[in-house]
């Protein structure tokens, strides 16, 4: 996974980048006539708008769901796909944070022309694909997440029924033999 974090960290200088360049213009400026402008906006909330005002509580909610995302995809080995998915959200994550943190605000830049939508930035795509690809390596590559291509050796189930025994594994002491619950 750590030959990857070079995405991430692209995402997050590209995503910067973006939002200082749009910070120093004024007005909005059409990229592709009826299809994409850049116009600077101050989102102090998440998606669409939600939970406005609460930017730092934002940021904290964003750094907990980073460290528990970072925490549980550790535990997998991902294919190639799985993992430039992990790391457009976790860049994503990462450049929305900073501007919460030390913004107060998060910039958002793109407007989609052509229907009316929320204006979104870098980090915003980039979580976007992230998710879609993740769902996709979901649907399409299932033994990457069914404990197969897990890296701590899977708990075998907690039933066994080798030599014809019902035995628990998860206890630390041997199945009792045939009878052996009878005391005499």
């Amino acid at each position: 996974m750590r030959k990857y974090y070079w995405i991430a960290a692209l995402v997050v200088i590209i995503d910067q980048l973006a939002k200082q360049l749009c910070l120093s213009l004024t007005g909005s400026i059409t990229l592709i006539p009826g299809v994409l402008a850049l116009t600077c906006v101050q989102n102090t909330g998440m998606a669409f708008s939600l939970f406005s005002g609460r930017a730092w509580g934002l940021g904290v909610v964003s750094a907990v769901c980073i460290l528990l995302g970072w925490v549980l995809l550790r535990r997998y080995k991902l294919g190639p796909v799985s993992r430039i998915a992990a790391m457009l959200m976790l860049g994503g994550a990462v450049g929305n944070m900073i501007d919460r943190f030390l913004r107060g605000y998060v910039v958002d830049m793109f407007e989609a022309l052509f229907v009316d939508f929320a204006i979104f930035n870098v980090a915003d795509a980039a979580l976007t694909v992230g998710a879609v690809l993740m769902a996709a390596s979901l649907l399409l590559c299932p033994k990457e997440w069914d404990g197969i291509g897990c890296t701590k050796r899977p708990r075998p189930h907690p039933f066994s029924f080798a030599d014809n025994s019902l035995s628990l594994r998860a206890s630390s002491q041997p199945a009792p033999s045939r009878g052996s619950w009878i005391r005499a």
